[in-house]
């Protein structure tokens, strides 16, 4: 399971530490911690974020704002603003960019682990394609956000090597051989995997990029044996022509 990835956009090196240190503590990873615009945008460009943390007060002329204004237009993740200024002018000027999530210096550790998984939840849920009703994941185009003991954790498709049905539930498994329970029947599973995905039996759908082998009734995915039904066997052969 991979850990959320968090740009960390501050310029008071001090806090900075502590924020890099909370976030670790919490199990975050922590992909870069940076002071100014030119280089938030560089690792925002070149690193695969999930969400940011920006100070609205940046080193140099440019600051959080702008940041933020630059995801909302090229990277479309959420991001969380800090600032010691609460003032109803700072307000006003952050509600316009819809942060996700808010924080005012100082704040504890347990309110940046907050803020964080609600900023989360606030940006995916926001999304027309997702199921209102489901509050136990979160959908983006490369990932899943599955709630874990209160906490959303994250699993890219491309580590899915197949899933099997497990009555409400569909079993993950992963490249690193460990499973996780996502709750979705196979149906809404496979709408929300990319195309790489198909059905080869009622119980179980695999990962084409992971296919070593098949014979009349099983296919090989990264050593594991899966069963093809026969209602499947033709869809398979002509997904592999």
């Amino acid at each position: 399971m991979s850990d959320i990835k968090i740009l960390v956009v501050e310029d008071e090196l001090i806090t900075a530490m502590q924020i890099k240190n909370s976030l670790h503590y919490f199990g975050y990873e922590v992909v870069n911690a940076v002071t100014n615009y030119q280089d938030a945008i560089m690792v925002l460009e070149n690193d695969n974020i999930d969400i940011a943390i920006l100070d609205i007060n940046l080193v140099g002329e440019k600051t959080g704002i702008d940041v933020a204004q630059y995801i909302n237009k090229n990277i479309k993740i959420p991001f969380i603003f800090l600032t010691i200024n609460s003032s109803k002018e700072t307000i006003d000027l952050v509600k316009r960019l819809h942060p996700p999530a808010f924080l005012v210096k100082p704040f504890k550790r347990e309110d940046l682990y907050t803020s964080i998984e609600l900023a989360l939840f606030n940006y995916h849920s926001s999304k027309p394609d997702l199921k209102s009703e489901n509050f136990d994941s979160l959908n983006t185009e490369d990932a899943f956000f599955i709630k874990d003991n209160y906490r959303f954790k994250k699993i890219n498709f491309h580590e899915i090597v197949y899933a099997q049905s497990d009555h409400v539930y569909m079993k993950l498994i992963k490249t690193n051989e460990k499973n996780f329970l996502y709750r979705s029947t196979m149906h809404d599973l496979l709408e929300t995997l990319p195309n790489n995905f198909m059905q080869v039996h009622r119980s179980f759908l695999i990962n084409l990029n992971y296919l070593e082998s098949f014979d009349s009734d099983s296919v090989v995915v990264n050593g594991n044996k899966i069963p093809v039904s026969k209602q499947y066997k033709s869809k398979l052969l002509l997904r592999i022509a």
